[in-house]
């Protein structure tokens, strides 16, 4: 047996205990659940056999046998050195998958619209959450989100994983900006495998910022799922600025006429992580537009991967799509994998899609060395201007700073280890 198929083992009988515990929920939902296990049981994880995961190893994820993280005991204190300063906004806390609410600080919300955890909502029955989970998602494709359905709502001292669980409905237009913050405690190996759902509803905006920043011993898995309607629009900004393997899928279905749709990525690795981005851009319909720009910093023995994949169906006419990744490379060990795709059924459409992979200039940090500017300092100046094309296209600007200062921060990290 091989270790890809003895972990899939290990989680499957880690969910008969787990179901065991979840007696008194709703019986959709324990029907979801089992058929949520057959799909990951039937499917196992994937090997590097598989084009979409050819440059990913899950063999030292693996060999980790991660048990279900037990309610963790978080201090206000803590939450204050932990969190993103952001200000005159909710904030929800999350503690190894599970809601906070002590935490959390939600003031009124306008419009009827509402945020709470998954239980309470199946709880009371307030809202139609059924309809809405696994269904952006294909759990036959994506066997880490399978595996999340299986145990989502979610001590042993074994490393643990938790199943974070998002769903979004933004509906007909209403607008919302939202910020995913995973951060971790501790310096040992742990594995969060997350899975968000967006439906934005017809003319509705939805702004994301999805920071992922635990310490490089974790394992993060994370899927984003988002169906747009008419004239909606959707933007997501994917910053990695941790873990020691990083898988983000991001598939997006323009659904309605008129949708547009932005998705950019920030990746930061140093050591010998490893950074996958598989992002899909589907336009189904015709009058759709998407712009997406991912790029990599990557030093040290890291190795960065970017797939991105953009569909225009035959009847998706006057689609106007871009696409580009760039990558900076600050080491001879560091590496990147990359593959742009453009795959067009229509013929009346503006598309293009491009990638770079190089170091920093040599006339650039020799001006700058000519001005003074000593070459550490030099380095840093050009690799965080690099990063910054991605961080200026975040709109608002409160959020745009906090990030950029985390973002600094992991830059100069990894410019010191690389000194």
């Amino acid at each position: 047996m091989s270790e890809l198929d003895a972990a899939r083992d290990r989680f499957v009988a880690e969910h008969r205990a787990f179901a065991d515990s979840r007696r008194g929920e709703p019986s959709w939902l324990a029907a979801h659940r089992r058929a949520a296990l057959a799909a990951f049981a039937s499917r196992g994880l994937p090997s590097t056999r598989e084009e979409e995961w050819r440059y990913t190893n899950l063999a030292p994820f693996a060999a980790v046998p991660f048990a279900l993280a037990e309610p963790a005991r978080v201090s206000r204190a803590d939450l204050e050195e932990l969190a993103t300063p952001l200000f005159a906004c909710s904030l929800y806390a999350f503690a190894n998958g599970r809601a906070e609410p002590a935490l959390s600080s939600p003031p009124g919300l306008p419009g009827g619209a509402r945020c709470d955890s998954l239980a309470a909502l199946f709880a009371d029955g307030a809202s139609p959450i059924e309809a809405h989970l696994d269904h952006c998602v294909d759990l036959k494709l994506h066997p880490f989100a399978a595996l999340n359905s299986a145990f989502a709502s979610v001590t042993d001292e074994r490393p643990q994983m938790t199943h974070p669980r998002v769903a979004v409905v933004a509906e007909a237009g209403s607008r919302v900006t939202i910020v995913q913050d995973h951060v971790s405690t501790g310096s040992g190996p742990g594995f969060t495998n997350a899975v968000t759902e967006v439906h934005v509803g017809a003319g509705a905006t939805v702004h994301w910022v999805l920071l992922q920043r635990e310490h490089d011993a974790h394992f993060h898995v994370a899927n984003l799922a988002v169906r747009q309607e008419r004239d909606s629009t959707f933007t997501a900004h994917t910053l990695t600025l941790g873990g020691c393997l990083v898988r983000n899928d991001a598939g997006v279905l323009l659904a309605g006429e008129g949708a547009h749709c932005t998705l950019d990525g920030l990746f930061v690795g140093g050591g010998a992580s490893v950074l996958d981005n598989h992002t899909e851009i589907d336009h189904a319909v015709p009058h759709g537009t998407s712009r997406e720009l991912y790029k990599g910093v990557l030093g040290g023995a890291a190795r960065g991967v970017f797939r991105g994949r953009v569909i225009v169906r035959p009847d998706a006419q006057k689609t106007s799509a871009s696409q580009s990744n760039a990558n900076l490379l600050l080491g001879a060990r560091a590496e990147i994998d990359t593959k742009p795709q453009l795959e067009i059924y229509a013929d009346d459409v503006k598309c293009s899609h491009g990638s770079t992979v190089g170091e920093l200039d040599a006339e650039q940090l020799f001006y700058l060395r000519s001005r003074g500017v000593d070459e550490a300092h030099a380095r840093e100046i050009l690799t965080t201007a690099f990063a910054a094309t991605v961080l200026e296209r975040i709109a608002a600007p409160d959020i745009r700073a906090s990030v950029a200062d985390r973002v600094g921060a992991r830059l100069r990290t990894l410019a010191e280890v690389a000194r």
